[in-house]
């Protein structure tokens, strides 16, 4: 017998093997595009009219072929695709590390308000959990959110507290507003990974509004010349309102909920454009509250920092168009001002602002006395969060630390 002929034992040995191994190929395969298209780093943003519209981005590793959504009124049944609207999702691409990596952002719309919601994400095979959310009532409600000043380091190891305990003092916040630095290098996808690994499922059911701080801007050289631009990685993976001034989209916008209108600025740049802006939105604003957002503080408290060009340009628009309260970060330390008018301490039953700093994460700064007499409060090396509960004409404001006891409060009138 030819020494290279098969027994029929032996031949169905070999069809057995063969057939495992294509098995394992196809399934290896199968793995890859699964674990390549599933997705990741949700997150929820508000839009601009959060009573009817809620805005979801995510990734995914590699392309996929329909990525989208689907959302349903949320009820006790756990046959929750049944009913469920199907949402297309746009998509964009960013190169990290060599690898193309794939955003999906989704806006639902026509929602009704106060009403909680159940959506998924996916490409209509591999598909994330099903999460909740509740959209703003449509009038004047009591609601509250939470503002973080930078959490910038140790974002995972040591802030993760901080958002942790933040959900525990008000799990049925409205929103979390972060006011810039939210990591150290905004071009480090890691760096963002430890604060999507810190928020947890809280980013999938609470939304986030965000505004960059100088850390989401990168240094570039021009020739000579310094030029500070937006990270790469802004845009993609956060889906926010597009109501500022032109070229400064998602990094300046406003939202009005329930009876407040929160703004939003940048600044790093193109200030005097949104000072303009700012006006034109303050202009006839039909909410009973306004607060507006900035990274770099007005009243500088850490570093013997002093922002004058923001005092002059903005300050005079704050006490013109009657703003409630300034929320800010940067300084890395805290403090909160007395009611203040054109620079001065006004009586607490005046018109007038509250200025205020924070900082959610590690890095401490020094306190600065520079404006030591316009402040009721003062204090660094603590790691802080804020609630803040607004019901019709009565703004109340908490600062609690990370471990949870009440460190700082106040309450506006109208």
């Amino acid at each position: 017998m030819n020494k290279f002929s098969l027994t029929t034992g032996t031949k169905r040995f070999t069809l057995l093997f063969l057939l495992f191994f294509l098995f394992i190929i196809v399934e290896s395969i199968h793995s890859g595009d699964v674990a390549t298209s599933y997705p990741e780093r949700i997150i929820l943003n508000v839009t601009a009219q959060p009573a009817t519209s809620q805005a979801v981005t995510w990734r995914t590793q590699g392309a996929v072929m329909s990525p989208q959504a689907q959302i349903v009124a949320a009820n006790a049944s756990p046959d929750l695709a049944i009913g469920a609207i199907l949402v297309p999702a746009i998509t964009d691409s960013v190169i990290i590390d060599g690898q193309i990596i794939y955003y999906h952002a989704v806006l639902f719309d026509t929602l009704s308000p106060n009403t909680v919601y159940a959506y998924r994400v996916g490409d209509g095979m591999v598909w994330s959990e099903w999460n909740q959310f509740r959209t703003a009532e449509a009038g004047d409600a009591p609601f509250q959110f939470i503002y973080l000043g930078d959490p910038q380091n140790a974002i995972h190891s040591i802030c993760s507290r901080v958002f942790r305990m933040a959900y525990q003092k008000a799990p049925a916040a409205r929103f979390w507003l972060l006011t810039g630095d939210l990591v150290n290098n905004g071009e480090s996808d890691g760096e963002w990974g430890e604060l999507f690994d810190a928020f947890g499922w809280i980013a999938r059911v609470t939304p986030i509004v965000p505004l960059p701080g100088n850390h989401e801007y990168i240094k570039m050289k021009t020739n000579d010349e310094t030029i500070h631009n937006l990270t790469k990685l802004w845009r993609p993976q956060f889906s926010l309102p597009t109501n500022g001034p032109q070229g400064l989209d998602e990094t300046v916008y406003y939202i009005d909920c329930q009876n407040t209108r929160l703004i939003m600025l940048n600044g790093n740049e193109q200030l005097e454009t949104q000072a303009d802006w700012l006006k034109k939105v303050l202009t006839g604003n039909p909410n009973r509250w306004t607060i507006v957002s900035i990274h770099q503080p007005l009243y500088s408290s850490a570093k013997n920092r002093d922002n004058v060009h923001l005092q002059k340009l903005f300050l005079p628009i704050f006490d013109n168009y009657g703003v409630d309260l300034v929320l800010q970060g940067h300084d890395h330390c805290y403090s909160r001002t007395y009611k203040l008018r054109t620079g001065k301490v006004v009586a607490e039953k005046s018109r007038g602002t509250v200025y205020v700093v924070s900082v959610s994460g590690p890095k401490i700064y020094t306190l600065n006395p520079l404006y030591q007499s316009l402040m009721a409060k003062m204090d660094s090396g603590k790691q802080l969060f804020q609630v803040i509960s607004i019901n019709k004409k009565r703004l109340s404001y908490e600062a609690w630390t990370a471990s949870g006891e009440l460190f700082d409060k106040f309450v506006l009138k109208k």
